[in-house]
């Protein structure tokens, strides 16, 4: 199973709707850690996305995920701007000249993402960021690149859910979570909960279409 450029468009629409709907849950878990502002900039950075795709008639993949990502970077300011919109260019620039998006084109797009914010933000795995649900998910889609796409993104997801609740136990070294110490321990990161909603939502799409 592959994507077309305007199907992947189409699932981008349903994730910024499944972040849009989630601000509650997002702003909550960042509250838990000292800041709170997260869930309102992801909403505010996926209404951008919306405007921006709705009338785009995408011609190629990288086109839908380059123009997500320039929509948050442009709309939410801050950390989480840069940061997910890097996920959005540097993974779409990985599928430059594919004409579709499968299980391979996923695992280079999540590999470029993860090398795209790791080297702007300077976080690692184990920092308690978006990082320890996108790390796991990365390393799972090179191990599962040649499996259907369905089957590929199921195995993805359970691995980022996994490094959410292993986000739990880490104290943070980045941010305003990181004057908490001991006290951040028992919640999970916000950016860690956005990328595994992204990824939950991509599946949803998958598995419908």
């Amino acid at each position: 199973m592959e994507l077309t450029p305007n199907q992947v468009r189409l699932m981008m629409l349903q994730v910024a709707d499944a972040i849009i709907e989630a601000e509650p849950m997002l702003s909550q878990a960042d509250r838990d850690l000292g800041d709170g502002d997260h869930g309102l900039g992801m909403k505010r950075g996926m209404e951008e996305v919306k405007a921006k795709l709705e009338p785009l008639d995408a011609a190629s993949v990288e086109q839908v995920f380059v123009t997500t990502g320039s929509a948050m970077m442009s709309s939410m300011g801050g950390a989480s701007g840069a940061l997910f919109g890097t996920v959005y260019r540097a993974g779409g620039k990985a599928v430059t000249g594919r004409e579709s998006l499968d299980a391979e084109g996923l695992s280079l797009f999540l590999q470029a993402a993860l090398e795209g914010v790791m080297k702007r933000g300077g976080a690692k795995p184990g920092d308690k960021t978006m990082i320890d649900a996108l790390a796991p998910a990365a390393d799972k889609a090179k191990e599962v690149a040649s499996q259907p796409l369905p089957e590929a993104l199921t195995a993805i997801v359970a691995a980022a859910e996994a490094g959410v609740e292993a986000s739990k136990a880490m104290i943070a070294q980045f941010g305003r979570a990181k004057t908490l110490g001991e006290a951040c321990l028992g919640f999970p990161d916000a950016g860690a909960l956005s990328v595994t909603i992204m990824l939950k939502t991509m599946l949803a799409f998958v598995k419908a279409d």
